[in-house]
């Protein structure tokens, strides 16, 4: 009972912020993302009858108590699913550097799922699977899938209506995105509690609310067109929205550094000389550049001669999730 399956990360370009649900990962809005093609985490799960309990490798080395707890708890819901209390050794390499800015769980907890579902024979649509990778990582949902995608908030209280689902493929769309390091150490304030704050004190929040469904059936239909200057303007409205309800926040949530704001001024700049740029930014300090292929090489060049910037990783659109041959059964 053995499966291998690989997940690539996404970034949201329109965001969501906040929780309605803490443990089952339910989302406040809906969100949309792109998946991208350099990074991602490949996963091999191997349930076994006589494994005492689960085991968890990560690139190469048996990982802490904390994250195998976090990993066994997720299995717990595939185990559920079949009826059987089955242990596994879960094998997970991870091609997100800590250093390119992105966030590894999108990937990692999507893999997972997959690896999971097919060593146990679920079956399962990429609906379903959607549903169980944001068990574990709200972003995950939507890392399912390739190139556009949509996560749907949903409105039950058990979360079953709240799943990705693709909007346009990895082909269909060609654009760039940079991702741009300004800052590798990490972050004093976790997303998690980010939100958290946010939600419980900021007065610019409803505001969120009351406008970034506006945000998505704007960027919806950007993507539709392939208009991409209609793209990128509601993109970078979107992402600085969501940091203006962090300064609103008691205290206020400041995870801008100086490389941030220098990246942001570059790129308005570069939009007054004719190129068509935009930026977007996660709860961090590392900036996200959407440019046209054609522009790609020019933009590059301009981010990586600044003085705050670190590295600049380019990246494309990349696909959903995929399986990899079963290998010789190992013995548990």
């Amino acid at each position: 009972m053995k499966a291998t399956a690989r997940a690539n990360t996404n970034i949201a370009l329109i965001k969501y912020w906040g929780k309605r649900d803490e443990t089952l990962f339910l989302p406040m809005n809906s969100s949309l993302s792109i998946t991208l093609d350099k990074f991602y985490t490949t996963t091999t799960v191997q349930f076994c009858k006589d494994l005492p309990s689960d085991i968890f490798l990560l690139n190469g080395c048996l990982a802490g108590e904390t994250d195998t707890l976090k990993i066994s708890i997720f299995l717990d819901r595939f185990r559920k699913m079949v009826g059987e209390n089955l242990k596994a050794i879960v094998t997970s390499i991870n091609k997100v550097p800590t250093a390119a800015g992105l966030a590894s769980s999108a990937s990692g907890f999507a893999a997972l799922a997959a690896a999971a579902a097919k060593a146990l024979r679920l079956n399962l649509d990429k609906q379903e699977l959607s549903v169980l990778a944001r068990q574990g990582s709200g972003s995950a949902s939507r890392s399912i899938y390739g190139g556009f995608v949509e996560w749907q908030k949903g409105i039950k209280e058990d979360g079953t209506d709240s799943f990705a689902k693709p909007i346009l493929s990895e082909q269909e769309w060609p654009l760039s995105v940079l991702s741009v390091l300004v800052e590798s150490d990490q972050k004093i304030i976790s997303s998690r509690e980010g939100m958290k704050r946010t939600v419980e004190t900021s007065p610019f929040y409803s505001g969120w609310l009351d406008t970034v469904d506006q945000d998505l059936t704007i960027a919806k239909e950007a993507i539709k067109l392939r208009n991409f200057e209609m793209l990128g303007q509601i993109v970078e409205a979107n992402a600085l929205k969501m940091h203006a309800t962090m300064l609103g926040a008691t205290p206020p949530i400041i995870y801008w550094k100086s490389g941030t704001l220098e990246v942001m001024q570059r790129i308005q700049k570069l939009r007054l000389e004719g190129i068509q740029v935009y930026f977007t930014i996660d709860a961090g300090p590392n900036v996200k550049v959407l440019c046209l292929p054609e522009d790609e090489q020019r933009v590059y060049e301009t981010l990586t001669i600044l003085p705050g910037v670190q590295h600049v990783f380019v990246c494309h659109p990349g696909s959903g999730v995929i399986y990899f041959p079963d290998t010789r059964e190992s013995k548990c």
